[in-house]
């Protein structure tokens, strides 16, 4: 089971003994509160947690069989805990085989091999928690859920493919991206791509949407200058690419909608911002319809080179697109 599938329809009877699989510490932060509000009797509790370098299992299972005059049940956590399943792997097969009644322990992990008799074990009883990147729609979906559920705002198709083209996949910063995005547009409110491209992103996001900017206004210098800041401070070159696409897939479905719909109205059609539908208009009567035709084959013949398609340089790459992009070539 997806963490994301637990936070949000949590089992009726939960496992004694669960394992946190994968990198996302924001998921499985989510996970252990969902089960210190389901097991731990005072709202005060919270779990006990031990260090996995550093915990013997004595700690733990003493931890486990403890009673305490709050109350009998107990949520014991062991973080980063790949060392310790090494080290303690036959103790935790023999707990597995018999868990706790009322304790829960939670095991903390990278790297979970499903063919270990213990991991076959823990998802027997459906202990395994998957805890890993979201992406594509699943990710979509999460911050559309994120956003109603735990924010109480309403979030754009738009804005949510804008936030994690600026932000990238990592849940708890997209998380207090939206928190920030939500108190800007108050309660019951709507969180637009343009709340995102205003307060998103820092200094990057900017020099990005700069860089699209000039393109579309035919100062090729100053998109090649903002370029070459980017990846002078380290941006990833994908990264990059999805910015540009982002922008520029909607200029390419306003052409392909301008051969049937006036074009005023294929620009208002295509998902723009309102404040770029005249500078995309002066764009695009610029560099004439044979080479507007064919933005999207461009963006689509840099995407696959920069995933290995090309053995030119990754910065040539990005280059001769906005090159492309801009009329020049």
């Amino acid at each position: 089971m997806h963490a994301t599938e637990f936070v949000r329809t949590p089992p009726e009877s939960l496992p004694a003994f669960l394992a946190l699989t994968g990198d996302q510490r924001h998921l499985k932060q989510q996970v252990i509160e969902q089960l210190a509000k389901r097991l731990l009797d005072d709202e005060d509790s919270t779990p006990s947690r031990f260090a996995g370098k550093e915990a013997t299992w004595q700690q733990v299972i003493d931890e486990l069989n403890t009673v305490s005059m709050w109350g009998d049940r107990r949520l014991v956590v062991v973080d980063d805990a790949d060392e310790f399943v090494t080290q303690n792997r036959s103790a935790l097969e023999k707990l597995a085989d018999k868990p706790p009644k009322k304790s829960v322990l939670i095991l903390d992990v990278q790297k979970w091999p499903k063919t270990t008799r213990l991991a076959k074990q823990v998802a027997a009883f459906g202990g395994e928690i998957e805890c890993s990147e979201l992406k594509g729609p699943a990710l979509g979906r999460w911050l559309t859920d994120a956003a109603r559920d735990v924010h109480g705002v309403k979030l754009s198709r738009d804005a949510a493919s804008l936030l994690i083209e600026a932000i990238g996949s990592e849940l708890g910063v997209l998380d207090t991206e939206l928190a920030k995005l939500a108190a800007y547009v108050g309660t019951g409110g709507t969180i637009e791509g343009s709340h995102v491209r205003d307060l998103v992103g820092g200094w990057k996001s900017e020099t990005t949407w700069a860089m699209t900017d000039a393109v579309r206004e035919d100062r090729l210098a100053d998109a090649l200058s903002a370029l070459e800041d980017l990846l002078g401070d380290g941006e990833a070159p994908q990264k990059l690419m999805g910015g540009i696409s982002f922008v520029f897939r909607k200029v390419a479905l306003a052409t392909e909608l301008s051969r049937t719909l006036p074009f005023d109205q294929a620009l208002r059609q295509s998902g723009l911002f309102p404040k770029e539908i005249s500078m995309v208009g002066n764009y695009l009567r610029r560099i004439g319809r044979p080479k507007a035709e064919r933005i999207l084959q461009n963006l689509v013949e840099a995407d696959g080179g920069m995933k290995g398609g090309s053995r030119l340089p990754e910065r040539l790459q990005l280059e001769l697109l906005l090159m492309r992009l801009a009329g020049r070539a």
